[in-house]
């Protein structure tokens, strides 16, 4: 199977591209599932119906999905794809330990329309990672370490998520450039030890190559840690906000260093796994396995992450 679990169109803020564009690139690669997950990150930005002016970024208002809007359009596309292209329906949590209780209103609205969400930490103390207003007047050891914690407390305190979203983002907007894993192993293993005891997974983001990341996105040593740690859940996804950087996974063919670790032989070979994971939503609500349901009664394990042993770890 090929898919992508990590698609952003014009109801994120920072995309323009239309849904049916992100779509039709999908048919025209041959994609058989895409998952979209439209960024929602309170704190700093508030709800499409909230009354309050905000901030533009590119001209466009920093508001979160529109969230009728964005499922009457899944529903729509979904139904004219059907035979074609199966699309789920995802969000993109940009948690901070304050504004959980938000996320998890949210959430009890919206359950029965989402498939899959992700968890990211985009911010720390409503400051924003890019441009780097939290990293300003911090050290590379006090914006890396305070991005963990927060992620940490996150995953420790929050529950409706799927998989924990580009682990180590700090990398993208590090202004000091790579920070040693070494300083960061032990809290990122007891993040990934709390997220596996919570039946929950781990992306990996195939948009390392367009931040032109020294490494994948987790790095290699975290996919290892979380082999290691018992971790099973993996799926994969581009982070795409325009169609061209579609998709995560293709088998096919190019050149470039880019497609090369965006292809299903190459992240295979990367993180030891011979299969990844997709999600579908049992609406009837009965006959789900009670150890693959990452929300009880609602998400379902569809392909484990079958991980090799250690010596054939690339």
């Amino acid at each position: 199977m090929r898919a992508d679990y990590h698609v952003h169109s014009d109801f994120s803020f920072d995309s323009r591209t239309p849904m049916e564009t992100q779509v039709q690139r999908a048919l025209e690669l041959g994609l058989d599932e895409v998952c979209f997950t439209e960024h929602v990150d309170y704190g700093v930005m508030r709800d499409w119906d909230d009354p309050e002016p905000v901030r533009e970024m590119n001209g466009r208002p920093c508001r979160n999905a529109d969230y009728p809007r964005y499922f009457a359009k899944l529903a729509e596309l979904q139904e004219g794809c059907k035979d074609r292209l199966t699309i789920r329906r995802g969000l993109e949590f940009g948690v901070q330990k304050h504004t959980i209780p938000q996320y998890n209103d949210l959430f009890a609205r919206y359950e029965k329309e989402l498939d899959f969400t992700l968890l990211s930490v985009h911010q720390v103390d409503d400051l924003e990672f890019y441009p780097p207003d939290f990293q300003r007047g911090r050290s590379q050891d006090e914006y890396n370490m305070r991005y963990y914690e927060e992620l940490l407390a996150v995953a420790r305190d929050f529950d409706h998520y799927s998989v924990l979203a580009h682990l180590d983002v700090m990398r993208r907007y590090d202004p000091a450039g790579e920070y040693p894993f070494a300083k960061t192993r032990d809290i990122v293993a007891e993040i990934l030890r709390t997220a596996i005891g919570k039946g929950k997974g781990i992306e990996l983001n195939t948009a390392s190559w367009r931040y032109q990341l020294e490494d994948l996105q987790p790095r290699r040593e975290i996919l290892r840690l979380y082999r290691d740690l018992g971790g099973e859940i993996l799926t994969i996804g581009s982070d795409a906000h325009r169609p061209e950087r579609l998709p995560a996974i293709s088998t096919k063919p190019a050149p470039s260093c880019a497609t090369r670790w965006a292809s299903a032989a190459s992240a295979r070979s990367y993180t030891g796994s011979r299969s990844f994971t997709s999600f579908e939503t049992n609406r009837a609500g009965t006959g789900y396995p009670s150890r693959r349901d990452l929300f009880p009664g609602k998400m379902h394990f569809l392909k484990r992450f079958l991980l090799t042993s250690k010596k054939e770890m690339v």
